[in-house]
């Protein structure tokens, strides 16, 4: 289905306006493409002038962030936190710090959580920060005092009922700590809420750390289930090594999976034996290296440099690095060993034209918006812990992790059929979700 005039000219008003935003221009065409038929049946949706308030950013807020490094030279790095809806709830999302971070980036992401957001039913807006700032082979002094400057001027836009921050690629618990310690130093506040992925000595909550990947298996399980599989004896092949990555296997080879490659910035590493995820884990947090050291610590498995791991044969594939890292060639390869399901694990992992490669060839195929909805889902009940000043059990905590992904699933599933799309879970979550937020919106009047 091609965009008709209205979508059309709402996209050409996107790239218009954002000039040399590629992911943010990639993330709105997916979804407008998607609710097209929401628009038909409702045409006041159109009139209410939705769909350009929708694409439009509450607020954009980029500034300078001015650090020293250990031998005292003084660096410049840019700054990001982008509102992009609050209809739903407090503005909610992670904080990336990476060399690749710019406005658009952010912009993307933003927008991404706007329909992940809402899938979870935990009233949270959607937003999303952070800075083209590479904590890789910084001290430990050095991260500190970048996240110091950075929250400097940070924390006159965040407050636990204005927008709630959180970790993401290369924002993990120590960065959280460092970035709340600030916070409570210049405010003169306890916030607890105010920033989640907190340690649990800061009130934290147990499972968050799991979160993303334990929520992808917990959806890869509904999905085949769907089709009358499990994930016992599966063989899934991940991308990524960092914390995502690595609990997703954790929890893959828990449920009966085996998980044959894994990959990080250097290359990829092939295991038939099944990643060892305590060897994988030594390596990228004790030893910080690259994925070239874990053949030294398990003979049977072998590095290819500078590969994807996508032409090693599975069942399933689950993108956990970043956006657009899975292509076409890489989804004809997969399909071609006989894959029969994606889920990604990371935000826009995978090509517009892999993505139409995998339906049209009939796999299984999770987006991001649903599938790695966990991590925000179990913030949100983070946000509700540190609100009662509680703290629930990890059963519990992974009890209402997995019900909650559960039910993603079925609203996909079932918005899917209703808009008949049966099976296609990228429209069924554009859709479930922005009716959720176009809902609100019209409740909330012009604002």
């Amino acid at each position: 289905m091609a965009l008709d005039s209205t979508t059309t000219a709402v996209y050409n008003e996107v790239v218009r306006r954002n000039p040399a935003e590629p992911e943010f221009h990639q993330a709105a065409l997916e979804v407008l493409h998607s609710i097209q038929p929401v628009l038909q049946q409702q045409p006041e949706l159109r009139d209410a002038r939705l769909l350009e308030r929708l694409c439009e950013p509450e607020r954009q807020v980029m500034f300078r962030v001015v650090w020293t490094d250990d031998r005292g030279r003084t660096h410049v790095n840019r700054g990001f936190r982008v509102g992009f809806s609050s209809a739903l709830g407090p503005y909610k999302g992670g904080l990336r710090f990476h060399r690749s971070v710019n406005l658009g980036v952010v912009k993307f992401l933003a927008f991404e959580q706007i329909f992940k957001n809402a899938l979870t039913g935990l009233g949270i807006g959607a937003g999303k920060g952070g800075a083209d700032f590479d904590p890789s082979g910084r001290s430990d002094g050095e991260i500190m005092r970048f996240c110091q400057a950075y929250m400097t001027e940070l924390h006159r836009h965040i407050g636990p009922h204005t927008d709630v921050p959180a970790g993401d690629i290369g924002v993990g618990g120590r960065e959280i700590g460092y970035l709340f310690g600030q916070y409570k130093r210049i405010t003169n506040r306890f916030d607890a809420g105010t920033l989640t992925g907190k340690d649990l000595v800061l009130g934290g909550s147990f499972v968050r750390p799991e979160a993303t990947g334990y929520g992808v298996v917990y959806f890869v399980e509904a999905m085949l289930a769907e089709r009358g599989h499990s994930l016992e004896d599966k063989t899934v092949v991940v991308s990524g090594a960092g914390n995502v990555a690595q609990h997703a296997m954790a929890k893959l080879q828990q449920m009966g999976a085996t998980v044959v490659a894994c990959s990080d910035s250097s290359g990829y590493v092939h295991d038939p034996s099944g990643i060892r995820v305590d060897v994988l884990r030594e390596i990228k947090q004790n030893q910080r290296r690259k994925l070239d050291a874990y053949p030294e610590l398990v003979p049977t498995a072998r590095f290819v440099p500078d590969r994807a791991p996508w032409d090693v044969p599975c069942d399933i594939a689950v993108p956990s690095a970043t956006q657009n890292e899975l292509g076409e060639a890489d989804a004809i390869a997969l399909v071609k060993n006989g894959l029969i399901a994606v889920a990604e694990g990371a935000n826009m992992p995978c090509t517009p034209k892999a993505i139409d490669i995998l339906h049209d060839a009939g796999i299984a195929f999770a987006p991001g918006k649903a599938a790695n909805a966990g991590g925000v889902a179990t913030s949100a009940l983070e946000m509700q812990q540190n609100a009662s000043r509680d703290r629930w059990s990890f059963s519990d905590t992974d009890k209402t992790l997995a019900d909650t992904m559960r039910n993603i699933h079925s609203s996909c599933l079932i918005t899917a059929a209703d808009y008949e799309r049966p099976g296609n879970y990228v429209v069924g979550a554009n859709i479930s979700g922005f009716l959720t937020v176009a809902s609100a919106m019209n409740t909330l009047g012009l604002v």
